[in-house]
């Protein structure tokens, strides 16, 4: 499938958003720029809005007394987020230079860079937020592969992409905004059959009751409805989605947060993450599931 055949129109007219809700999301998104994100890009020009996976090589940290510490530092966040973006397009599939895939919730366009990168395909981003469309697309102008990445503003809910014309499909970290029902049948919709979908997401468990005050700060903070476990596999099952693998990276993500929360770049947030996944009330999973 080729990316002319997948799109359908330029990402000149930014539409109008279908909600109110919608709107606030553009609006956070628009205006954010948080040191923790823009300067973990700097440090090799892939811009990401997820968090990080894997075991923190304190090696590579030096003393911390050295003047270049928190440079070191803030490359090994950065090293960690790159590799969660690595292991969820490790769980794609087998993708070829012909097919496209689809970021739902693309942020600034690290992960579509990096998907191009490992697989030589189209990748076709959405996001509410016209800033980080602009970002992206600048991005992939400077590494002359604006034919083959593009973001563009669009609810994730309602895409122009045609039914049945993507291999693969993600979220990363997006989900969260969204009512699961209605992702769901989006994803299943684009996607071919036998397409995967995959989501890496922090959800509330059910087996801890309800959502403990930690997800509520963290829901406050983001300005989202974090869902439970219950809730994504439900949502797939309803609309012809798959779960191939649900893998629990919770023990994974916590040495990023642990190694966050000693930086410069903390934003307060990082004490509800590390608690609710000490407490078992937050988990952090990844969920690949096939189109059936």
């Amino acid at each position: 499938m080729t990316n002319a055949e997948l799109t359908t129109a330029p990402t000149l007219r930014i539409p109008g958003p279908a909600t109110p809700y919608q709107g606030d999301i553009a609006r956070y998104w628009d205006g954010e720029a948080r040191p923790v994100n823009l300067r973990l890009g700097d440090v090799d020009g892939l811009y990401h809005h997820h968090y990080g996976i894997g075991e923190v090589d304190t090696a590579s940290l030096g003393n911390p007394e050295d003047s270049e510490s928190e440079k070191k530092l803030i490359t090994e966040l950065h090293r960690l987020e790159s590799a969660q973006a690595d292991f969820l397009l490790g769980h794609l599939g087998d993708i070829g230079r012909d097919d496209t895939l689809v970021d739902a919730g693309c942020g600034r366009g690290g992960s579509m860079v990096m998907a191009h990168q490992r697989f030589g395909c189209s990748v076709e981003g959405v996001t509410l937020s016209a800033k980080q469309a602009d970002f992206a697309n600048g991005r992939a102008a400077e590494l002359g592969i604006g034919d083959h990445v593009r973001a563009r503003v669009c609810n994730m809910l309602s895409t122009p992409f045609a039914t049945g014309s993507a291999a693969a499909s993600w979220n990363n970290e997006s989900s969260m905004y969204v009512d699961l029902d209605d992702l769901f049948a989006e994803h299943s919709r684009v996607l071919k059959v036998g397409g995967r979908y995959v989501t890496i997401t922090g959800c509330w468990n059910p087996r801890y009751g309800q959502p403990s005050k930690w997800v509520s700060q963290i829901n406050a903070h983001f300005e989202c409805n974090i869902h439970s476990r219950r809730e994504y596999l439900r949502a797939m099952a309803d609309n012809r989605l798959v779960p191939q693998a649900v893998i629990d990276l919770t023990p994974d993500t916590l040495p990023y947060w642990e190694l966050r929360a000693t930086s410069s770049l903390v934003t307060g947030i990082e004490d509800a993450f590390i608690n609710s996944y000490r407490d078992g009330s937050f988990q952090y999973l990844l969920i690949a599931a096939d189109r059936v």
